[in-house]
């Protein structure tokens, strides 16, 4: 398991599975517990393809230290997907994604989306990009990423 802190602002970790990268970002100002991020994030992952069945977490050891947050939030988090059967612990091997989905309302869903879509607004307005220069970088990135 390879994990890297990225040296923003916010406490992230990036873990390496099974080829993928999967971002666990949290951020003091969203208002919501650290552990309920974390339920978000990995129920984001699975939805979107990034996390599928099979593919193995983070310990709770290393991710806490990654996040620089307290073990028990994070055993809480997989406790409570574990209940809900979204994730699956073998003592000794790992916790790894089941084969149940998360089930994610709608609304929930566009409240992250805009979150996101706004964060990122601001953050390019900041760098003092706007308008049309943001949405030529945006084609630029999309024709560089095929």
């Amino acid at each position: 398991m390879n994990s890297t802190i990225s040296k923003t602002g916010d406490k992230t970790a990036k873990s390496a599975l099974h080829g993928e990268v999967i971002n666990f970002t949290l951020d003091s100002d969203n208002g919501a517990p650290i552990y309920r991020q974390i339920i978000q994030q990995i129920e984001y992952a699975i939805l979107s393809g990034r996390m599928k069945p099979g593919d193995r977490l983070p310990t709770i050891r290393s991710l806490a230290v990654d996040l620089k947050t307290n073990p028990n939030t994070i055993a809480k988090a997989y406790g409570e997907m574990e209940i809900r059967g979204i994730l699956e612990t073998q003592v000794g091997s790992g916790t790894y994604i089941s084969d149940k989905k998360p089930v994610m309302e709608d609304d929930s869903l566009n409240r992250k989306i805009r979150e996101v879509i706004s964060r990122f607004l601001q953050e390019m307005k900041d760098l003092g990009v706007e308008g049309r220069e943001l949405v030529k970088l945006i084609e630029s990135y999309k024709k560089e990423d095929r």
